[in-house]
Formats: structure tokens, C-alpha cells, sequence
């Protein structure tokens, strides 16, 4: 196999396994792409993008968990069982206010950076 063949390969595993990360820029540009109507639902991009915010706040919530067991202040201190609730537009406008030039952070981080802000954890 050469390397061409090897980096294809490798880069298809990465992406299968969900090892990348997306970022909130990438994230911007498929959601641009998605209509703004009920049929938006049924799109494929649509599911991967709200997988994509679901597996963040879950790994937020995991860092914040691991963080307390361990005895370490965490980032985030979100109520045992809150429930956020967040529409698409709420998405979209925090991740559309992050300037430009930041916005090679992953939405996990992207994630991190807004709970902390709105949760933050007593001092």
C-alpha cells in the first residue's frame, strides 16, 4: 500500500469512528447550507449536527462529573439533572458570535466555554 493509499485509508477510519473533531466552523458552514423549514428535520446534515451539540454537552456533563469525583474544581457546574433547552437559534447565535478567528475550536469546546459562562461554578 503506498502512503497516498495509507493516508486515505487512515483519514476514512478517523472520520468513521467519529475520532474528528468538528469544529464550530465547520459546523457553521453545514448549517448555513440546511433550508430553514419544516423539511430541514429529515436532512442527514441536520441529525449530524444535532449529534453533534448532543455528544458535546454529554461529554461536558462527563468532564464535570469526573471533575467532582476526583476532587478537582471543575469547569462547568451545571444543577444535577438540569435540563438546557436550546433551540437552533440559540445554537447558531452563540456559535456565530465566537469571532472568526477563533472558530477552529471544536463545538465540544465551543460547548465547554458556554456553560462555563452560563454556569459557572462558585469560587
Amino acid at each position: 500500500m503506498n502512503k497516498a493509499t495509507l493516508a486515505i485509508v487512515l483519514a476514512a477510519s478517523v472520520w468513521a469512528t467519529g475520532a474528528h473533531a468538528m469544529t464550530v466552523q465547520e459546523f457553521l458552514t453545514t448549517a448555513n447550507r440546511i433550508p430553514r423549514n419544516p423539511t430541514a428535520l429529515l436532512r442527514s446534515d441536520t441529525r449530524r449536527l444535532m449529534s453533534e451539540v448532543q455528544t458535546a454537552f454529554r461529554t461536558v456533563g462527563s468532564e464535570q462529573k469526573a471533575a467532582q469525583a476526583a476532587g478537582r474544581r471543575p469547569a462547568t457546574c451545571i444543577a444535577e439533572g438540569a435540563k438546557i433547552s436550546l433551540s437552533p437559534d440559540m445554537i447558531l447565535n452563540r456559535f456565530n458570535a465566537i469571532p472568526a478567528q477563533r472558530r477552529n475550536i471544536s463545538v465540544t469546546q465551543a460547548v465547554r466555554e458556554w456553560m462555563a459562562a452560563e454556569h459557572p461554578c462558585p469560587a
